[in-house]
């Protein structure tokens, strides 16, 4: 058994513990070269080895990854320098060659040269990927050496400094914008301490209110340079809003954005020089990490040029006002005018006409009259009462309230008629040319026959004025699809008949153009004309849904056109036509006539028992209305005025429609405003005063219709 201290048993001893020894260092050395490996195959960072010329000879995951070269690519065959960027190369070159005052070639040496001299290397350099793209990456130097201290290669060590780069290039558009806030002109910014104290005062606020910033800083809060009186105004209102008190001081400027609310405000901001402005205030709480408050903004715009603009909105729109004002008293003082031109004109030519019904009624009274000569004045009463009512009925149709009875028409064949009725009134010195549509072209317009002869009338008559008797007179017809634009109406399109009529007269001046178709406008002397005429045309125009439009030129002549909404055929029957016929079988026709005016209902039912007609009056609709609860059937027709106390002639006539589909109902008026208004109400009108033949056509008519309708009901 070996003793301590025996030769022996040492040795056995020092044995065990080399062997021991050599297992812990190669425990160490695998450890480290597991460590080795990690580095190596990390994909975090390249690691790329060279030899110690710099060709490639390991090159790392991270490597292969960053760059995008396989490490067969590279390996033997490049230098770090071949994937760095030649320029930066370049410069690094020449910065190391005046550092060390030794010249260095812009190369790999360039990238090692401060490692092999011993020195510690990072810096920032751009690599090249196989596809050409580029990326900053932060490189780590280090020269390998040998047992000797023989530098056998170099570890170029790299990141990828893109995250970096741009957080700092961020970090730098950031600050630059926020400089660029602050030092603004265009607005102020003023930031305080939480207790309202300015502690940043910008270019913008230093222009508006003519303060430096160490005026202000560390010194005032923005209530100080603010109107006071708003600002006591501002802290009672927000008291009221917000339930709570609030004292008038900054706190009233900053106490919304001090509860997160949203607050922009109007404030008058007061310079140092004592003058004031207007601006728009936009306040934020400034808050720290942990959500308190550690200051406001409080961002200023200069309001005045907008209160400026508003100021002068106000001005333009009490302008407009006064003008309108003064537009319609003007419009008032020509409506005077025209009324003493009316004076002058249509009293004038009333005056005359009641001067010959006056002197024919009273020589008709007389019994020095002889009998065969009562015939003569009965007719002339007849004939002025018809001059009267056919003036009555131009002044309302240039009202255009003239109720009308719109039919459809064959134009060329009425232009016609009224060619030859006013053939003799031109004189031998008028040549009249006609340009029809033509019959393989004919044009149909649908309105008021009556007017539009009339209007055409009045037409012709100006022309041969204007050409004092002596010209050419053209009537054009034709189809066209627009009103043209004038006069500040824009085109309007559409189907219509136009009927030019063409003179080749004196002309128009262009300063009269606009006033021609004004009421009782007229050139001519006192009582030579009513001034009618044109206006006719233009509210007949008007009211038939068309226009008029005139071109003159000083002694050449002028063009008046009519527009007339065109219609596709006539829809007159030619048995209604004929049925509608005076003379035809009246015996046994019954009339309800309902007319408030005794004096004449009598005269009418007069009228109407000689032409062989029964009738029965009633002196209001509800007498009417129980003479027909009683028997309706013993009337073919009833007549009604259409103006009456209590219910009007166009209620009635609607509620007999209702209640006796059957009966026919044909009403009676000098002018009704309200008929005018309804527009076409689907009843016959005969127009007062009337005649016995127009009676008897327009009652006619309406039965024969009324038959035919029923006859259509299955």
């Amino acid at each position: 058994m070996p003793r301590i201290g025996d030769p022996c048993n040492a040795r056995g001893q020092h044995g065990a513990l080399e062997s021991f020894n050599d297992v812990r260092q190669q425990e160490t050395l695998l450890k480290a070269g597991a460590l080795q490996d990690a580095i190596f195959n990390s994909a975090n960072f390249s690691s790329i080895a060279t030899d110690e010329k710099g060709v490639v000879q390991i090159f790392n995951v991270g490597a292969e990854r960053m760059l995008g070269y396989a490490a067969g690519d590279v390996v033997n065959q490049v230098t770090p320098a071949d994937i760095s960027d030649s320029k930066e190369l370049v410069t690094r070159a020449v910065t190391l060659s005046l550092e060390f005052d030794t010249p260095i070639t812009p190369g790999f040496e360039a990238l090692v040269f401060k490692a092999s001299r011993g020195i510690e290397d990072i810096y920032e350099l751009t690599y090249i990927r196989k596809d050409g793209s580029r990326f900053p990456a932060v490189v780590s130097v280090t020269a390998l050496r040998d047992d000797q201290a023989v530098i056998i290669g170099y570890l170029l060590i790299g990141t990828d400094n893109t995250a970096r780069k741009q957080a700092e290039e961020a970090l730098l558009e950031a600050g630059a914008l926020q400089n660029a806030i602050f030092n603004s002109a265009n607005f102020s910014s003023i930031a305080t301490d939480e207790k309202g104290v300015i502690q940043i005062f910008n270019v913008g606020a230093e222009r508006m209110l003519g303060y430096a910033a160490a005026d202000v800083l560390n010194q005032i809060t923005p209530a100080d340079i603010s109107d006071p009186q708003e600002v006591i105004v501002r802290a009672e209102a927000l008291s009221v809003e917000l339930g709570t008190l609030i004292t008038p001081g900054f706190e009233a400027l900053v106490f919304k954005a001090s509860r997160g609310i949203e607050d922009i405000y109007e404030l008058t901001y007061i310079r140092k020089d004592g003058s004031r402005f207007p601006a728009i205030v936009s306040v934020t709480a400034l808050r720290d990490a942990h959500e308190g408050i550690i200051g406001y903004l409080l961002i200023g715009t200069d309001n005045t040029a907008r209160k400026e603009v508003e100021a002068a909105q106000v001005a333009l729109d009490q302008r407009t006002t006064e003008l309108l004002r003064t537009e319609h008293a003007l419009r008032q003082s020509q409506k005077l005018e025209a009324l003493g031109q009316l004076t002058g004109g249509v009293a004038h030519d009333f005056n005359n006409l009641l001067a010959v019904i006056s002197s024919s009624v009273e020589l008709l009274r007389s019994d020095k009259l002889p009998v065969d000569r009562r015939g003569q004045y009965l007719d002339r009463i007849f004939d002025t009462v018809g001059r009267a009512a056919k003036l009555t009925s131009q002044l309302l149709a240039f009202a255009r309230q003239q109720p009308l009875s719109p039919e459809v028409f064959n134009v060329d064949q009425h232009v016609q008629g009224v060619i030859d009725l006013v053939r003799p009134l031109m004189g031998a010195q008028v040549q009249i040319h006609l340009e029809p549509c033509g019959s393989q072209n004919s044009c149909f317009a649908e309105a008021d026959i009556n007017q539009f002869e009339t209007a055409l009338v009045n037409l012709a008559v100006n022309a041969r004025d204007a050409m004092n008797g002596n010209g050419r007179l053209t009537i054009k017809v034709q189809k066209v699809d627009n009103v043209p634009a004038g006069s500040g109406r824009d085109l309007r399109p559409g189907d219509f008949v136009a009927i030019s009529v063409t003179d080749t007269g004196c002309g128009i001046a262009a300063d009269n153009l606009e006033a021609i178709f004004e009421p009782f406008y007229t050139t001519k002397e006192v009582g030579k004309g009513t001034g009618l005429g044109l206006s006719q045309v233009f509210g007949f125009a008007k009211q038939s849904g068309g226009e008029v439009k005139v071109r003159s030129e000083l002694d050449i002549g002028s063009v008046f056109t009519l527009f007339l909404a065109r219609a596709e055929h006539a829809a007159t029957s030619e048995a209604v036509a004929a049925a509608a016929e005076p003379g035809a079988e009246a015996r046994s026709i019954s009339v309800l006539v309902v007319e408030d005016n005794e004096i004449l209902a009598q005269m009418t039912c007069e009228i109407l028992n000689i032409l062989d007609y029964h009738t029965t009056w009633a002196a209001n609709a509800t007498a009417a209305l129980d003479l027909l609860t009683e028997d309706a059937s013993r009337f073919d027709l009833v007549f009604s005025d259409v103006i009456m106390p209590g219910m009007s002639g166009i209620e009635f006539g609607e509620l007999v429609r209702k209640r006796y589909p059957g009966l026919p109902v044909v009403l009676a008026s000098g002018y009704n405003e309200v008929m005018a208004e309804r527009g076409r109400h689907g009843f016959e009108l005969i127009q007062k005063p009337y005649v016995s033949d127009t009676l008897v056509r327009v009652f006619r008519k309406t039965m024969a219709e009324h038959m035919a309708a029923s006859r259509k009901v299955p």
